[in-house]
């Protein structure tokens, strides 16, 4: 009776899971995405058939598996699974699971998988606390993370771990969970007179963002709604488009305004206007805009690249970055996105050159490196009584008093060349012009030459 008992509330608890959870695949063979992790020939997956898993970190995104494969992992290398979770629990509670993992190891040989979920949550000295019987190999720990662990987690966990990171399923991926949660008689909607349209599918597809629970979701919302059972009923049901739009609402942005969302999508902007291809600047300035990101700071990205990777190529680039940042201050969203949109489409397609940068950087490390030039005499300030007879500013000649706006004369005491300028955009004319510059030198050189005289 007991065991009769036990199967009813088995079945109740299942169907009272979500369709995410029931369609969570039970083998690795039903595994979908992550090929560059468990392909064949992978590391994971050759780690796994040579029974050599060591503790390791899954990174990546929400719904992309990270907690299904660590639960296929323990089943396929038959080893005892305990699972927490890093907001849930304490240093208490994870001494009581490596004490059990402890015991069970010296009874029987078999080891013990941790699954700790949003380890990144565990702050410095709880982490510490895992690190003896990881290294011993007490446990075999899988921290799941959404966050960067080489910023995020204990130096010392991650160099005894190996990091294997996540991806998001793309469409076709996504397209096939659903008709697997569409047709599965015992875990999906197989049992029902179920139809749904390629749209629907692809709308799901699409606005989930590589989030298969969020498909999922979206599917299982689209079926409750549209039916009064999802046990056997014959009564046909169809999910459409419409059906589709309204059971998921708005696409899942993946972006963490702190985290590495934010300066990968940040870095992919930036290059993308240096490369000079303008739609994926403006794709990227879209996904900011949408998820949130403060636009003054975008205004201050376009500003930098404007100097750093225009320069003198277009010396307009910055004159528009400084009134892009300054209508962006003014007006705010939603109409700073056009101004934005312009400038980063100009930045975009402007010439390019990282002249003034190298320049700079190069002075820059001189002064730091001990490299103090005293001011030349002549250059000094002679505004003051006394200046003449110090010698300063003597002999210094004014440009504008001849008539090429050119003397030849000493500014620096060194030999140095810091700016080299490039034969793109305006730089053209400025490498022109200090090429007339290098020439009148050479002339005065020439006539003043012992030879010449």
């Amino acid at each position: 009776m007991s065991g009769l008992w036990d199967q009813r509330k088995a079945e109740n608890l299942q169907r009272a899971e979500p369709l995410a959870m029931r369609m969570r695949p039970r083998t690795l063979d039903e595994f979908i995405g992550q090929d560059h992790l468990l392909g064949e020939g992978r590391m994971l997956r050759r780690m796994l058939q040579a029974d050599r898993l060591t503790s390791v970190i899954f990174y990546g995104p929400p719904g992309t598996g990270k907690t299904t494969l660590a639960r296929l992992i323990a089943d396929y290398t038959q080893r005892r699974f305990e699972q927490a979770n890093a907001v849930a629990v304490g240093v208490k509670e994870v001494r009581d699971i490596l004490k059990r993992a402890q015991d069970h190891l010296a009874m029987d040989s078999r080891q013990t998988i941790l699954f700790l979920d949003e380890i990144h949550r565990f702050n410095r000295a709880q982490q510490d606390v895992l690190l003896g019987d990881v290294e011993r190999g007490v446990v075999t720990l899988i921290g799941a993370t959404t966050e960067n662990p080489y910023f995020a987690i204990n130096s010392a966990l991650v160099s005894r771990s190996q990091v294997f990171q996540f991806e998001l399923h793309d469409k076709e991926q996504v397209l096939t969970i659903l008709k697997r949660a569409i047709q599965h008689p015992e875990r999906g909607f197989g049992k029902l007179n179920l139809n749904v349209t390629d749209e629907a599918l692809e709308h799901w597809a699409t606005l989930c963002d590589g989030d298969a629970r969020r498909a999922l979701t979206g599917l299982e919302i689209a079926v409750l709604s549209s039916t009064d059972s999802v046990e056997n009923d014959d009564t046909p049901i169809t999910i459409d488009l419409k059906v589709a739009q309204e059971s998921i609402q708005r696409k899942a942005i993946v972006y963490d305004g702190t985290g590495d969302d934010h300066y990968d999508t940040v870095s992919a902007f930036i290059k993308s206007m240096r490369g000079s291809d303008p739609d994926a600047a403006v794709y990227w300035l879209a996904k900011m805009l949408e998820a949130g990101e403060d636009p003054r700071f975008i205004a201050r990205r376009i500003a930098i690249l404007a100097s750093e990777d225009i320069g003198n190529a277009d010396p307009r680039a910055i004159s528009v970055a400084a009134a892009a940042y300054d209508i962006t201050e003014r007006i705010g969203m939603p109409e700073c996105q056009l101004t934005l949109s312009q400038a980063v489409i100009y930045m975009a397609t402007a010439p390019k050159s990282n002249a003034c940068t190298v320049a700079i950087g190069k002075a820059m490390s001189d002064v730091k490196a001990g490299r103090t030039v005293p001011v030349p005499k002549h250059l000094r300030d002679g505004h003051y009584a006394g200046a003449k007879a110090l010698g300063h500013a003597v002999g210094y000649q004014y440009a504008h008093n001849s008539e090429t706006g050119y003397v030849d004369q000493e500014y620096l005491g060194v030999d140095v060349q810091y700016y080299q300028p490039t034969q793109r955009g305006y730089e053209q004319r400025i490498s022109q012009f200090l090429e007339w510059i290098a020439n009148q030198k050479s002339s005065t050189d020439n006539a003043q030459s012992p030879d010449n005289k």
